[in-house]
């Protein structure tokens, strides 16, 4: 049951603490409505005095192939393989778009780096289709596109106009159409026709002429490109601008110049291709020439027409040679040995003739007849000589016979022989000309397999450069655009900034949080004391009362006063009585007043409290114990001698010294006197404790104002004669931090029965009740009304 009441009591206190913050706000109303109304008028100013961005968008489908230097310029050459591993992508392609010099391209064929404003009723416009002129520049120099330069151009007529400075100086009065020398361009204006049909009045129209690279840098800060998927190769183009058109125009442009570009770089690398085939096909083609004259005179110097066909001839000539030359050699030898058996051989021998070679010439014909002859004439010498003599006449006749053809045989074939040598010789040599013409066909076929190597190489370099032409000749017909426009460059009707609702919604937002922070901010860092909870959170001590800001700071509290502080102080004389309720009914109630600095209202609170209870018919003694600093004597008339001349002079009664209010009939005041030199020596006089004892016995309350107790030590000194202390703490003067003296003095209880008492609030806001104290109810008296200005205006 106990955690129970205890959690509920939490909640109660977190509750209140909730109430007490949510107050504080509402009590500044009036702050947070004159916010509000402040940035809805700035945000309604900004609105009006904003130019409107507007954004337009175009999509394009990026054809996501192959693109780049090293790889575009071997495109032909793709079937050689040079180009593996060159890669590109979507991203590639959108730095490219979004290049500077794409941009710059586009903006100088928009002319948008010249621009035309007209001052409106509100703002500058801009001015774009609609505007009325035309201005062209030509013949520039190189400073024209660097610099910044403006004109002023006035109509004066259908037919004139005035051309000045940007300062407003006249330059001339031209024809629309004339050519106008300035000092780095000439410049013509023309009419529009659109502005003739629509308008005839007069206008006034600034033209700028802006540096390229600075309008190449605000466009390229303004334009962005994204894919619309991480796998898609669609990309969107948004571009921010203050005039729709304009955002528009330029996009489309910018994809334009992208695709004549790609187109422009791909024809280009083509046609440095073609021209790099047609200087080799020049050169192939007299190599090629160069290689066959080659080949054909290699032909003619080794008499060929065929290597194979010839080399086959030369192999078969070569074994008829040996075959013919093994045969004359075997006559040589068959006819050697007839004539050595001719030598050796009897007259009467006879000559073998089937030994003589087949004839196939004279010599061999003339032998072979001459020995079957001899032969002949042998047999028919023998026969008719074995019927005879020798001397017969016959016989004889056919020996000079024999022996002449005899000696003809052995000439004929000595002649046989030499024929032989001759053939044989002849045989010999062309048997040594085919060997050598066969052991050249190695040679000969390898020289013409290199010169027929040069001349395949030649042929199928020609044949593929030829080909090649005819597909870079294709390819230079037919270029297809490397983006595909899939929507145009359109803009939104409405403008993406400024946003009404939005900027309206951050005014009225804003006109709520500035108050807030202000106050939150005031808050966090404002550690004084404020209210009650302050105190209560700081510090144990029992809390008597609070005092709000009196209406006058030397008020004094009367009978007839109907004032929150008199109400306030009347509480605290009430609660007092709780706190003194232990005193006998024989002594005076003893009650000291202190602080912790000066100017907290002590003496304030010590003068009021004792004429409030003076009021009630009891006798009450003020003393003024702060007699470093006293400050009775600015709220009431009272002599210069006092408690300190009482302390000083001996054999003095200290009723000498006590002197009595007019305005009130029970009070009674003993001033500080003089200030001392030695205050705490003072104090510490046995007369203190004598005058207290006293005055005890003469009075029914003593109201006592001490000095601070965070400077000096006096309070303490005479603490001990205190029934209640009552210590002041002014809010919005005292820091919380200081709380902790006062806290210190209650835990080590110096100074005895101690409560705070909170002067000089602001009721209001410390307590937040829209219905004031209400002390005058019931008494006739109702407080003043004022109205919120007053409240918000007034001092504090």
């Amino acid at each position: 049951m106990q955690e129970q009441s205890s959690f509920r009591h939490k909640l109660k206190d977190e509750s209140l603490d909730l109430r007490e913050q949510f107050d504080k706000y509402l009590r500044q109303w009036p702050w947070f409505i004159v916010s509000v109304i402040i940035c809805l008028g700035i945000a309604f100013l900004y609105l009006r005095y904003t130019v409107p961005l507007y954004q337009a968008s175009a999509t394009i489908l990026v054809k996501d192939e192959k693109k780049g230097g090293l790889e575009s310029e071997l495109t032909a050459f793709s079937d050689l393989g040079l180009m593996s591993g060159i890669k590109s992508n979507v991203d590639n392609e959108i730095e490219i778009i979004k290049s500077r010099s794409i941009i710059k391209e586009a903006i100088k064929k928009l002319n948008f780096n010249i621009t035309y404003h007209m001052e409106g009723r509100v703002k500058r416009i801009e001015l774009y289709e609609d505007r009325p002129i035309d201005v062209s520049f030509f013949e520039s120099d190189n400073t024209f596109y660097t610099k910044r330069q403006s004109y002023l151009i006035n109509s004066k007529s259908e037919s004139t106009f005035e051309l000045n400075t940007a300062e407003g100086k006249l330059i001339n009065t031209f024809k629309y159409g004339s050519t106008i020398r300035l000092g780095n361009c000439k410049m013509v204006v023309s009419k529009r026709m659109l502005w003739d049909k629509q308008s005839k009045q007069d206008f006034s129209i600034t033209v700028t002429i802006n540096a390229i690279d600075q309008v190449v840098q605000s466009y390229k800060s303004r334009l962005s490109l994204a894919p619309l998927s991480e796998k898609s190769s669609i990309v969107e183009l948004t571009l921010n601008d203050p005039v729709a058109t304009k955002a528009e125009d330029l996009l489309n442009t910018i994809i334009a110049i992208y695709n004549q570009d790609a187109i422009d770089d791909k024809n280009y690398i083509s046609r440095n291709t073609q021209k790099f085939i047609d200087d080799r096909l020049v050169y192939i083609t007299n190599e090629l020439g160069d290689v066959e004259k080659e080949g054909e005179k290699y032909m003619t110097a080794n008499r060929l027409t065929n290597i194979t066909s010839d080399a086959d001839l030369f192999i078969q000539n070569s074994v008829e040679f040996e075959r013919a030359l093994i045969e004359t050699e075997t006559q040589i030898k068959v006819v050697t040995s007839m004539l050595d058996y001719l030598n050796n051989s009897s007259k009467d021998d006879i000559i073998p003739s089937n030994l003589i070679p087949s004839p196939n010439n004279t010599n061999n014909n003339n032998a072979a007849d001459l020995i079957n002859q001899y032969n002949g004439l042998i047999i028919e010498r023998n026969r008719i000589g074995s019927g005879g003599t020798q001397k017969n006449t016959v016989v004889i006749n056919y020996n000079n016979r024999i022996d002449d053809i005899r000696k003809s045989i052995k000439e004929s074939l000595n002649r046989l022989i030499t024929s032989l040598k001759i053939k044989r010789a002849d045989l010999q040599r062309q048997d040594n000309i085919m060997s050598g013409k066969i052991s050249e066909v190695p040679k000969q076929t390898r020289e013409l397999n290199v010169i027929g190597r040069q001349q395949k190489i030649k042929e199928s370099l020609y044949l593929y450069l030829m080909q090649k032409r005819e597909e870079v000749g294709i390819s230079l017909a037919v270029t297809a655009p490397k983006a595909k426009l899939i929507d145009e460059a359109k803009s939104k009707g409405a403008p993406i900034s400024p946003k009404s609702n939005i900027i309206l919604l951050v005014g009225f937002s804003l006109g709520w949080l500035i108050p807030f922070l202000v106050i939150f901010g005031i808050d966090l860092l404002d550690t004084k004391i404020k209210n009650r909870q302050d105190i209560e959170d700081n510090t144990d001590i029992p809390f008597l009362g609070d005092i709000p800001k009196s209406e006058t700071e030397d008020e004094i509290i009367s009978a007839s006063s109907r004032s929150s502080s008199a109400e306030a102080i009347r509480i605290v004389r009430t609660n007092l009585e709780f706190m003194l309720n232990t005193v006998p009914e024989n002594k005076a109630k003893t009650i000291f007043v202190t602080s912790t600095m000066p100017k907290e209202g002590k003496t304030f609170v010590a003068i009021n409290l004792a004429s409030t209870i003076a009021l009630t018919g009891r006798k009450v003694l003020l003393i003024g114990l702060d007699i470093r600093n006293p400050k009775i004597d600015k709220y009431l008339d009272v002599p210069a001698k006092g408690l300190t001349n009482y302390l000083v002079k001996s054999g003095q009664k200290v009723d000498d010294f006590i002197t009595k209010l007019d305005a009130f009939d029970n009070l009674f005041v003993l001033p500080s006197g003089v200030i001392p030199p030695n205050p705490a020596d003072l104090l510490l006089s046995p007369k203190v404790d004598e005058m207290f004892e006293i005055l005890k016995q003469q009075y029914d309350y003593i109201v006592v104002d001490t000095a601070p107790v965070s400077l000096v030590t006096d309070t303490l000194l005479v603490a001990k004669h205190a029934d209640a202390f009552i210590y002041i703490v002014r809010a919005n003067y005292l820091d919380k931090r200081l709380l902790k003296i006062a806290d210190s003095f209650y835990q080590e209880k110096k100074l005895p029965n101690m409560a705070i008492l909170l002067n000089d609030t602001i009721w209001r806001k410390t307590y937040g009740y829209g219905y004031g104290y209400g002390y005058g109810y019931g008494y006739g008296v109702e407080e003043e009304k004022k109205s919120w200005k007053d409240k918000l205006f007034k001092k504090k």
